[in-house]
């Protein structure tokens, strides 16, 4: 076996890809790997990826061909490729696109130019219910027409995915377009990675396009690529997202930047009921029931208008429910948004073959080269339990031992520190639980806001912080999601909700937003070491390393 030691990757014969952080090379190694390949750990020294065939089947729908990723694998391993790999990078990105859901003659049918995949297909038991033909015509199988969604699914789980080419319902026309809109005092425009992101999903609107995800690192503006691409269609859209909060920012964001009025949008939340040409709601909305095997109560909304577009936010977090009814709605176009495509159920095959592939992925280095997102460096500070607090954490159940470490009251000193340090930045300290939280802000003498704090107080707070009246500013968990919260430059997170990457995602973005003076953003972590909150702490460290972001581990001496 040859070797190259100053090259990033060692690929392995299991599909496993080592990437040594300090090698010459990674950073560029690490934004190609990240198109075909799964991160699965991601400490100090070595991080491991992997190959699957979903990874190389969301690269094939970007474009990315198998000799194109073994050229930059042989280029960039330090040993010789396992031929396996190889082949079946190969035979993973040959499978993208040999089956084609395709119309012919009004009627759907399973396009392939292997007759035998087709013939093995129609005679498999599990599958045959799927189809009207019992032997392929003309390389094709009839599809029942209320089934393209489930046959997609059927025929991913055994290894197929399906190129859906046979179209979408136009939907009722909503004419629109965007404005001018005076921001910081230069007009509104949609960015070229917005343009070309949405241009790619509406892809002319030919048969190519209309299903799939865009994938945007935190702060990149997935809401105005999602904008953008409702303008490009001109047809009536649900929007679905994550909590009322998230609603309210989609409408100031339609209302602030297109010529949509009041009357063009609704809210269809606890709050309000609104089906209008843009509706906009959350996925809790949608399978709320009054009964745990009721009916779900608002999943009328999928068809309460001939919606030409169906956009879901935070595609990566979709429950079963939803995916449940958009495989009942293939006829509708679909775009996905989100920061990962990563699931902690393992559905992400779902989102593939229900919502669409990757259409477009832009690593965040791009962007932030550009300007269009600041710096940013994450630091995870690890501290002991100490003294009589160990022996709570160890005869306490999984859950008490979570906040127990969440809680340690070691982190006051080292917040303290790293104020200390940046008392020239705008520091915010978010956490999760409201005892530590007091207690945080006796010891630093600063605000504190929490779902307690009255609006007017809140909004004072937030004025006083951006005026630079006050350099520190805590929060609760209400900060996850605050569209008005501070531009901070540096974030100090003591607690958090288990491994949420959602979460970790939120709290990154709220420091994104680019600096006048250039400065990076600073995004500190504290964890309880050799604790539960250290195991989650990994799954959240995970989604940043994931999305390119530096991510340094210290040990509470070197803070």
């Amino acid at each position: 076996m040859s070797g190259n030691g100053n090259r990033p990757l060692t690929v392995q014969g299991d599909h496993t890809i080592l990437a040594e952080v300090h090698a010459d090379g990674f950073t560029e190694a690490r934004d190609t790997l990240s198109r075909f390949a799964e991160l699965e750990k991601s400490p100090e020294h070595v991080h491991t990826y992997r190959i699957t065939p979903l990874s190389i089947w969301n690269a094939a729908a970007t474009g990315m061909t198998a000799p194109e990723i073994i050229a930059f694998l042989v280029k960039s391993s330090r040993y010789d490729i396992p031929p396996n790999v190889m082949r079946e990078v190969e035979e993973h990105i040959r499978r993208f696109g040999l089956l084609r859901l395709e119309r012919r003659d009004g009627r759907l049918v399973l396009w392939s130019p292997e007759d035998d995949l087709l013939i093995r297909i129609a005679k498999d038991v599990t599958l045959k219910a799927f189809f009207v033909d019992k032997a392929p015509v003309d390389s094709c199988l009839g599809v029942v027409e209320e089934l393209r969604g489930e046959v997609k699914q059927a025929l991913i789980r055994i290894g197929y995915p399906v190129e859906d080419l046979a179209g979408y319902t136009k939907g009722a026309e909503m004419a629109f377009g965007f404005r001018e809109v005076m921001l910081g005092g230069a007009d509104f425009a949609l960015r070229s990675y917005q343009a070309e992101a949405a241009d790619i999903f509406h892809a002319g609107g030919t048969e190519k396009g209309g299903s799939g995800v865009v994938v945007l690192p935190c702060g990149a503006g997935k809401t105005v690529v999602g904008m953008a691409c409702m303008e490009r269609l001109q047809a009536q859209t649900l929007v679905l997202t994550t909590n009322t909060i998230a609603v309210r920012q989609w409408k100031t964001e339609l209302l602030d930047k297109t010529s949509l009025t009041e009357e063009d949008v609704g809210e269809y939340t606890g709050d309000l009921k609104q089906v209008r040409s843009v509706t906009i709601s959350t996925y809790q909305m949608l399978t709320y029931r009054r009964r745990k095997t009721g009916e779900f109560t608002h999943f009328a909304l999928f068809t309460a208008r001939d919606w030409g577009l169906v956009v879901y936010d935070e595609v990566h977090l979709l429950p079963a429910p939803v995916f449940r009814i958009t495989a009942e709605i293939q006829a509708r176009r679909r775009l996905g948004l989100t920061a990962t495509l990563v699931r902690e159920d393992g559905r992400e095959d779902e989102v593939f073959s229900l919502i669409g592939p990757k259409k477009y992925d832009v690593p965040w280095k791009i962007l932030e080269r550009q300007g269009w997102i600041a710096a940013a460096h994450c630091v995870e500070v690890r501290l002991p339990l100490e003294g009589d607090r160990q022996f709570e954490y160890m005869s306490a159940g999984s859950r008490d031992r979570f906040r127990i470490a969440s809680e340690n009251a070691d982190k006051i000193e080292v917040v303290r520190t790293l104020v200390a340090r940046h008392a020239e930045d705008q520091v915010l300290i978010i956490g999760q639980y409201l005892d530590q939280l007091d207690a945080l802000a006796e010891a630093l003498d600063c605000p504190l806001i929490t779902g307690r704090t009255p609006t007017k107080e809140r909004e004072q707070l937030y004025r006083r912080f951006r005026d630079g009246e006050m350099t520190v500013l805590m929060v609760s968990k209400v900060g996850n999601f605050a569209v008005d919260l501070p531009d901070a430059n540096v974030a100090i997170q003591v607690s958090g909700t288990f491994g949420s990457r959602q979460e970790e995602a939120q709290r990154l973005g709220r420091i994104l937003r680019p600096k006048a003076d250039k400065r990076p953003a600073i995004f500190y972590s504290l964890v309880t070491r050799d604790s539960r909150e250290e195991h989650f702490a990994n799954n959240r460290q995970l989604f940043l390393t994931e999305q390119g972001y530096t991510y340094e581990i210290r040990d509470i001496t070197q803070v």
